[in-house]
């Protein structure tokens, strides 16, 4: 994929103190003059307590990578001594916990404002169906903020928030990213725990995040990821998991056929997603994407909407005074199905996500519309369930079908509310990312997962040269310089490549980061008299390199510090060659 250029990248600003961040986001709030945002907004001075701990720990020396920022939390999730509602005043707890996602992010430095608003219990996409009233997009009054995730969006998409929390089942992550034009990342089902979060369809459960930046978010989602000992659903990372699609990633998008329901403005926005990946290098392809549209059918049209009854049902019976009558209606039906219809739909679902295998394949992520239009409030409330169904089109299908996604707006500071959804596999969610930054004009250098193997490259592995593929699946993470303990020798070998012995040069080379299972391929397909070793680079550090094995000799490259440089003058000395 292409990246920004050196002269591109953001310039670098100083980060306020949690103090100064907490006292603009009170600031904004005020501003903003939206109550209908959160549920519980924290006492001003309980939050300023807050921000001094970390702004402490910060002087005394600790690396906080979210120090500075603040969160938004759903009313989904606990905080504790914060009541949680799930948009139902009657359900109203006070834990003495907080989530774990919650406790690892304030552990990180991040500061908890208050608890937001929602459609009740997480059903809904639009974010009117909360007895706490609806909440409008920050894009426009009268338009839907989405849903369930709706407070949580707004506050981001405001700039109250940095960070906000949210759920995501069938698209409450990623269709309120798009209609307020901020960042919804969306992991891999079981990768973040949800301990200490109410459940909606645990099956297909996940909570998500909002950002005013991928490389926040990306940041955020990393410190939230890995088992706590607590949620028996979590996954962890396979050990041959790619981090990288390479630099012409292959990215499928719905034929005209799975476009047909595209309001103009939202098509022309698609399109604009379109034109930017293919101009950064991207491959596309139209496949039919009818066989995901029916997965997502069966999430809220199948015996699967039976783990909401679960999950909500006997509360809603016992309770229905605050209760949203939608809400309360389909949780009731929900409530109705057999055991038999849900053992056939699972079945079902197994099939589709073998089907949904052959619809990708060949392919490295899927490039959808998030949303088909923006609804009007008033519309959403004259037609609950149907302009939900309609905004869950593009949506409702990613975690049956075990996707990861991320939604991000068409263009570097776009504001239209149509922001394209890019899904990967399972585990792939990197892709999706490195994808995403291309629309958003950000360059990430951490990868998610964060753990790998780093191995520094000389020769014939680096970019554009002929043995390059195998890092296909490998990461680049920058350009390195070795300390002046080194030097070169061109080996016999096809094709030409150097190979890097102890000597007095300092040499140019790339590092690469590979997944386990990647990296144990690459070290057992080197060619002889190719070895792993560690090499000392310029900052003093060390790290594995591809290295000349004992005893090997070649023709000596001791006046070049680079491989490249020695390919350079090579070809300018063929040019001058006579005949």
């Amino acid at each position: 994929m292409t990246t920004l250029p050196p002269e591109a990248e953001p310039v670098p600003v100083a980060q306020p103190s949690a103090h100064q961040r907490v006292v603009a986001a009170f600031d904004r709030i005020a501003a903003a003059g939206r109550p209908e945002i959160w549920i519980t907004l924290r006492a001003r001075e309980e939050v300023l307590l807050d921000a001094k701990a970390v702004d402490e720990r910060v002087r005394a020396g600790e690396h906080l990578p979210l120090a500075g920022t603040v969160l938004a939390v759903k009313d989904l999730v606990d905080v504790a001594g914060t009541p949680t509602t799930a948009g139902c005043p009657g359900f109203s707890r006070v834990p003495a916990t907080s989530a774990t996602v919650v406790s690892r992010l304030t552990a990180a430095g991040t500061v908890v404002l208050g608890k937001t608003n929602l459609d009740q219990f997480a059903s809904g996409l639009t974010g009117t169906r909360s007895p706490y009233g609806p909440v409008a997009s920050a894009l426009g009054p009268d338009r839907v903020a989405g849903g369930s995730s709706s407070g949580s969006a707004v506050a981001v998409a405001l700039g109250i928030a940095d960070l906000a929390l949210g759920t995501d089942t069938g698209g409450s992550g990623r269709v309120p990213a798009a209609l307020n034009a901020v960042v919804g990342l969306k992991p891999t089902l079981g990768l973040v725990p949800k301990t200490g979060v109410v459940p909606a369809a645990p099956s297909f459960d996940c909570v998500s995040v909002f950002a005013r930046s991928l490389a926040l978010g990306q940041r955020a989602l990393a410190v939230m990821t890995g088992p706590d000992g607590v949620d028996p659903a979590v996954r962890v990372w396979p050990a041959d998991v790619r981090l990288s699609a390479g630099p012409r990633p292959r990215v499928a998008i719905p034929d005209e056929a799975g476009l047909a329901p595209l309001g103009a403005a939202a098509r022309q926005a698609f399109h604009v997603a379109v034109r930017a990946l293919e101009a950064a290098g991207a491959s596309i392809e139209a496949v039919d994407v009818s066989t995901l549209l029916d997965a997502g059918k069966l999430l809220y049209g199948s015996a699967l909407v039976a783990e909401r009854h679960a999950s909500a049902g006997e509360f809603l019976a016992g309770h229905p005074e605050g209760a949203d009558p939608t809400v309360s209606g389909i949780v009731a039906a929900a409530g109705r199905h057999l055991a038999h219809e849900l053992a056939e739909v699972q079945g079902r679902v197994a099939e589709l996500r073998a089907r949904s295998r052959e619809v990708l394949a060949g392919h490295d992520a899927l490039l959808l519309p998030t949303v088909t239009d923006h609804p009007a409030i008033t519309e959403a409330l004259a037609d609950p369930v149907g302009v939900s169904s309609r905004l869950g089109r593009y949506s409702s299908f990613v975690n049956v079908l075990d996707f990861a996604a991320v939604t991000a707006p068409v263009a570097p500071g776009d504001q239209r509310p149509f922001g394209v959804t890019i899904a990967t596999r399972a585990f792939e969610d990197q892709i999706g990312f490195d994808l995403a930054a291309v629309l958003t004009g950000e360059q990430e250098r951490e990868p998610y997962p964060v753990e790998g193997i780093d191995v520094v490259v000389f020769g014939a592995h680096l970019r554009g040269q002929p043995l390059h593929g195998c890092l296909d699946c490998a990461r680049f993470t920058g350009p390195v310089r070795t300390a002046e303990r080194y030097r070169m020798v061109r080996l016999e070998a096809e094709p030409p490549q150097p190979g890097v012995l102890p000597g007095e040069t300092a040499l140019d080379g790339e590092r690469w980061r590979f997944s386990p299972g990647a990296f144990g391929r690459f070290a057992g397909g080197l060619p002889e008299p190719l070895v792993l070793g560690r090499v000392e680079l310029e900052d003093g550090s060390t790290v594995l390199a591809v290295l000349a094995g004992h005893g090997v000799t070649g023709e000596p490259l001791d006046r070049y510090d680079s491989w490249r440089g020695y390919l350079r003058f090579v070809s300018t000395a063929d040019r001058r060659s006579p005949g």
